[in-house]
């Protein structure tokens, strides 16, 4: 977690969290359908949808193939 991170960052963060999140129930996934199928923990994706944490470019990649979404579509 980055908390000493500048506000802007943070900003961008939770707006790519709010994203994946309205993705996901827009394709009526709960948070453990896409964790099943990414590999991700709950608690990981938790935080990610919160913008908590920075997620890896793979994990993106891998939210994005199981919500049918372009990680361009995610990152904004």
């Amino acid at each position: 977690m980055l908390s000493d991170a500048p506000d802007w960052i943070m900003e961008r963060r939770r707006e790519l969290g709010e994203r994946i999140a309205d993705r996901r129930a827009e394709a009526h996934h709960t948070q453990e359908s896409p964790c099943e199928a990414t590999g991700l923990s709950r608690a990981t994706l938790q935080r990610i949808e919160a913008g908590e944490t920075d997620p890896r470019y793979g994990d993106l990649l891998r939210i994005g193939e199981v919500l049918h979404t372009e990680i361009a579509v995610l990152v904004g």
